[in-house]
């Protein structure tokens, strides 16, 4: 988990840019216009390497110091039909000199690789943007494809644009005759070529890619030199050609960060290296036991690199194993982890049951994403609170955190763990496919800013009989946290029996007794009721009348419009929920004190629901459960109404 990007406030703006400037274009022939934010799309067919160019754009933006998010969009289906609407893949990033909170609304610039993917997006784009596009693919059979009966470059559909039609499979063929290359292999480094074209536009530093293309291709060195090649083809084709007359530059966003060491992070990435920062504040192995999943499996796949910290990977071959081992290795003594999606929840639901029951420390990460069902694998929702909250038999009570942007996902993965060895609980952590796959830049923490979570397992006996006998019972609580001992196995002394059977409060006895498991059901309750959760805070610089309220990823696009109806002289206030069980304890206080709360969330209302339940608050809804993230102005307008009403 080391450095890979230098603290962006540490850079200073006219120089970074007066070097890049002078170091690839020391004539400087060309107009170059400052900006202050900007937002790109690529897109193309699941082949043409969209993820993998945005990947690299974003990796030299954070490098410069921009603050940044982005947004990747793919099909579910691991080789959609080539050049259909349902196989476009795109990845959105919008960049700024100053701090910003979403992917942006619509973008500044569409890179289209093909007529499918202007289709696709075309409808995202504001008129005045500039559209690049491959006029190579757009033959008429590609067009028939996707439902052109005349060619949009051609046909006038595009004018209100400020279209650039390259012809960029073409100019790579050409640009990689020297090698010994088929024309489809030299095809494949189309992307290489947009990327450095968008690298030349928006003077992004280029060292990073270039090694990560030797890198990657290390054992291919044919191929490498290939895609470099390409690279720099893109790069000088838009220093020389007439139709790219103008350049860009976004200056770092200097004052956008505290100072510190910076990288650019996804939030399962993130998570996962909260997840071993916790096993080692806690000095306690991790053990994640997992079954792939999307949007999920890039915690077991990054986990997986990390034996190094002592970290223990199993792929389960069904969810039912995998938290079965997790809840085994729980009660062996780790820090246990399992990872899935909604489905996967549905099919985990029993075992979490029998961990509520055996009160032991188990992190159920759930990545939310659309359902019902398999659903929408690729797209985000955050659908599965209920689920979290309700979704096992009998009273089975579970702790819900959820992080609010993909560099607070770190922090959410310590304080699920810290809820979990501290009160002997299964916690829920509820990410979703939005954080899961954005990224933003992240300071990495000092070692001695990270929470201590050592537990001190029990050792020897914990009471003591009529008679003087000195016993171990397993269910005898601290009367602080209610949270029942946690021995090894295999402690001398220490033996005892566990199950999913009621158990005889302090021996762990099975009981069948009505009194004792009204009890037993009743102090499960009051341990979760009791976990100490920081109170909500609120944003509400102008004694505001109405309150918006979010939880999760929802947090940057409702900062966002925030922001606007502010800017506009509106007065609204703010506050976002991290704990969604037990609630903070000041937030009955916080909602009664406005006429009126807006809740929006992607999915059909269920915070909302359990707020008017729980404090008899008339919360209003806002939904929206088409795989995507809200859009700032879309929820600025919602909220304007909501003022107004």
């Amino acid at each position: 988990m080391t450095s890979q990007v230098s603290s962006p406030a540490e850079q200073a703006d006219e120089s970074a840019l007066g070097e890049l400037r002078e170091q690839r274009n020391p004539a400087g022939p060309k107009d170059v216009r400052r900006l202050d934010r900007v937002i790109i799309r690529f897109a193309g067919d699941s082949g043409d390497g969209m993820q993998l160019t945005g990947d690299r754009f974003t990796s030299e933006t954070a490098t410069f110091g921009n603050d940044l998010s982005t947004l990747p969009n793919f099909p579910a289906e691991i080789r959609a039909p080539a050049g259909t609407l349902p196989g476009v893949s795109s990845f959105q990033l919008h960049f700024a000199d100053h701090d910003i909170l979403t992917p942006g609304d619509a973008p500044n610039v569409l890179v289209a690789m093909n007529p499918a993917a202007l289709k696709a997006n075309i409808g995202d784009v504001p008129r005045g943007a500039e559209i690049i596009v491959n006029t190579d693919e757009f033959t008429k059979r590609a067009m028939q494809k996707v439902g052109y009966t005349t060619s949009p470059l051609e046909d006038g559909s595009l004018d209100g644009y400020s279209l650039h039609p390259v012809p960029l499979t073409t100019l790579t063929v050409e640009a990689l005759k020297e090698f010994d290359l088929s024309r489809k292999e030299a095809e494949r480094s189309k992307n290489m070529f947009a990327l450095g074209l968008l690298s030349w536009m928006y003077h992004r530093p280029t060292e990073g890619t270039e090694r990560f293309l030797a890198a990657k291709f290390a054992k291919k060195p044919e191929i490498a030199a290939a895609n470099l090649a390409a690279f720099r083809a893109g790069w000088n084709f838009g220093e020389t050609t007439e139709d790219f007359a103008v350049s860009y530059e976004i200056a770092p966003a200097t004052q956008a960060f505290p100072v510190g060491t910076y990288r650019n992070i996804s939030g399962n990435l993130a998570l996962s290296y909260g997840l071993i920062a916790a096993s080692r504040q806690a000095d306690l192995p991790l053990y994640l036991g997992s079954y792939p999943i999307t949007p999920a499996s890039d915690i077991l796949h990054e986990l997986s690199r990390h034996k190094n910290f002592g970290v223990r990977t199993f792929q389960a071959e069904d969810e039912i194993a995998g938290i079965g081992a997790a809840l085994g290795a729980a009660f062996g003594g780790s820090l246990a982890v399992t990872t899935t999606s909604g489905p996967g929840v549905a099919l985990k639901s029993e075992t979490i049951g029998l961990a509520v029951s055996l009160e032991l420390p188990l992190l159920v990460v759930d990545i939310q994403r659309g359902g019902p069902s398999t659903g929408l694998p690729t797209k985000t929702e955050q659908a599965d609170l209920l689920q979290a909250m309700y979704g096992r038999n009998g009273e089975a009570p579970v702790p819900v955190i959820a992080p609010r942007t993909p560099a607070d996902c770190f922090d959410a993965a310590l304080e699920a763990a810290r809820i979990a060895l501290t009160y002997r609980t299964p916690v829920f952590l509820l990410s979703d496919g939005y954080l899961a796959n954005g990224s933003e830049p992240w300071r990495i923490p000092e070692l001695d800013e990270l929470p201590d979570l050592k537990v001190q397992f029990t050792q020897g006996p914990n009471h003591t009989l009529d008679d003087g006998t000195e016993v171990f019972w397993p269910y005898k609580r601290d009367p602080q946290t209610l949270a029942r001992p946690w021995a090894v196995p295999g402690t001398p002394g220490l033996e005892h029996r566990i199950g999913g059977i009621e158990k005889q409060d302090g021996t762990g006895n099975i009981s069948y007794d009505p009194a004792n498991h009204d009890f037993m059901v009743r102090t499960r309750q009051a341990k979760i009721d009791g976990i100490d959760v920081p109170d909500i805070e609120v944003d509400d610089p102008h004694e505001a009348r109405t309150l918006v309220l979010g939880w999760g990823s929802t947090y940057g696009p409702i900062t966002a419009a925030v922001r606007r109806l502010r800017t506009a002289g509106e007065a609204i206030a703010q506050a976002h929920l991290r704990h969604l069980n037990p609630f903070p304890r000041n937030l009955g206080a916080v909602l009664g004190a406005y006429d009126k709360v807006v809740i929006p969330e992607m999915n059909l209302g269920q915070l909302a629901t359990l707020v008017r339940a729980k404090y008899l608050v008339d919360a209003h809804s806002y939904n929206q459960v088409n795989g995507m993230p809200f859009k700032a102005e879309q929820l600025a307008t919602a909220l304007k109404e909501a003022i107004d009403d």
